[in-house]
């Protein structure tokens, strides 16, 4: 079954003519008949009465009309759609995003974003960062916001650097004494958040190098949890800075910086896949985080 010979069934069916149908499709009466006939080959029944002056619906010509028009009315708007997602100005975006990233810097990410394309819709998925990687070479989504991940599939556009800050009560000793030394540090009850996380591999890896064995008292799967957790001041942690910005300004967290000089950032990055189309959505997208973030653009192959 053809689109074409659904068109000249529902336009012959309105126009009550295989002529005036014809004549509107800019084809010849005898090819318009052909199409309507092929059809009716193809269901096994007549759909039209074939009068002198024009042609009326049979009753299984009534039945098949509704399905008719529905088929090709999901079949424009499935046209429309591919046109709209091909235009920058209107379409989708499916992205993925770290946990952290998705709480505390995609907001205003996407608050830039939607002020310069206001047509285009954001889905996101929110996972680890090894989540986000996979989302992305399985192209279940357009593009990843996660840490800097190298995959010899996956083109990486670095943003910017997320430092991890040593946070505490406020009434701490080390809030009181205005820093903290590293050896210190490995003596306090510590909260880590999620184990399979970049932040805690990040913050072991930092003891290791400093020689020192941390005292991991807590470890929660929520970075929300883990500063309601220090601000009780039931242990100190390491915690994203970003996510402690409303907490330093209401001024129940404090930031310690260590007198080691030891600093701990994570490098924060967009990930695409490198063989897929890309949507001018992609490109939408990246342009404004190229204002924000000041990287080179990259070359990408558009549809």
């Amino acid at each position: 079954m053809e689109i074409a010979q659904l068109e000249a069934f529902i336009l012959a069916a309105d126009l009550g003519s295989f002529r005036r149908a014809a004549d509107y499709l800019h084809l010849s009466q005898p090819s318009l008949s052909a199409r309507i006939h092929s059809l009716e080959q193809e269901l096994g029944v007549s759909l039209f009465h074939r009068m002198g002056r024009g042609v009326r619906l049979t009753e299984m010509g009534k039945l098949f009309l509704g399905y008719g028009e529905k088929t090709l009315s999901t079949l424009n708007q499935g046209k429309e759609a591919i046109n709209s997602a091909m235009n920058a100005s209107g379409g989708i975006l499916n992205m993925a995003s770290a946990r952290n990233i998705g709480t505390y810097t995609m907001p205003s990410m996407l608050d830039k974003f939607r002020q310069a394309y206001p047509g285009i819709n954001v889905h996101i998925n929110i996972g680890r960062s090894s989540d986000v990687l996979q989302m992305v070479l399985n192209e279940e989504v357009h593009l990843g916001l996660s840490r800097a991940l190298n995959h010899p599939d996956i083109l990486t556009i670095h943003l910017y650097d997320e430092e991890i800050v040593l946070t505490t009560n406020p009434n701490h000793p080390f809030a009181v004494k205005g820093m903290a030394s590293i050896y210190d540090v490995a003596r306090e009850p510590l909260i880590l958040y999620d184990r399979e996380s970049s932040y805690f591999v990040l913050i072991n890896e930092t003891c290791r190098a400093a020689g020192i064995s941390p005292r991991v008292e807590m470890t929660l799967d929520s970075i929300e949890a883990t500063k309601h957790l220090v601000e009780l001041d039931m242990g100190i942690s390491f915690l994203p800075k970003s996510g402690v910005k409303d907490e330093l300004e209401r001024g129940t967290l404090s930031i310690i910086p260590l007198e080691e000089g030891y600093s701990v950032t994570l490098p924060t990055a967009v990930l695409i896949k490198r063989s897929q189309t890309y949507l001018p959505s992609v490109t939408a997208f990246l342009k404004v985080l190229r204002n924000t973030y000041q990287f080179e653009l990259p070359q990408l192959p558009e549809n």
